[in-house]
C-alpha cells in the first residue's frame, strides 16, 4: 500500500520539479522575443534574385533585405502575388514569389518606394 502512494506523488513532483532557469519564466515568450525595427520602405536596401537551388528546378524569385515586422511582410506578400498572379511564401524575413518575376517585381517595388537591385547570376 504505501507502494502505491510513493509512485503517485513521485510522478506529480518530477512533472512540476524545475533545476535551472536562466532568463525568468516561459509563461510569457514575447518579453523574451527581439523587437525588429520596423523602416519606411524608402531606407530599406532590397535584394531581388532568381533562384533554382534546391527547388528541382523550379525557379523561385527571392527578395531578400527586409526590416519590418511579420504582419508587415504578410501584407506585402499578399500584394506581390496577386501582382504576379502566383504564389509565394515567408520565410526568416525573405518573401519567395513562385515563378521568375523579377522585372515585374522591380517595378512594383520601386513604385511602393523601396531601393531594389537585381542580383545573381545571368543578370542583364
Amino acid at each position: 500500500m504505501t507502494k502505491s502512494k510513493r509512485q503517485s506523488s513521485d510522478s506529480n513532483s518530477s512533472s512540476n520539479r524545475l533545476v535551472y532557469q536562466e532568463f525568468g519564466s516561459n509563461s510569457n515568450p514575447d518579453a523574451v522575443e527581439r523587437a525588429v525595427q520596423e523602416l519606411p520602405p524608402n531606407e530599406q536596401n532590397l535584394r531581388l534574385q532568381a533562384s533554382r537551388k534546391g527547388r528541382k528546378g523550379k525557379t523561385v524569385t527571392m527578395i531578400t533585405g527586409f526590416q519590418c515586422q511579420p504582419a508587415t511582410l504578410t501584407k506585402l506578400l499578399k500584394q506581390l502575388k496577386s501582382h504576379c498572379g502566383s504564389g509565394g511564401t515567408v520565410k526568416e524575413n525573405t518573401l519567395e514569389i513562385q515563378g521568375d518575376h523579377t522585372e515585374k517585381l522591380l517595378q512594383f517595388l520601386t513604385k511602393l518606394g523601396y531601393k531594389v537591385k537585381i542580383s545573381g547570376k545571368g543578370n542583364k
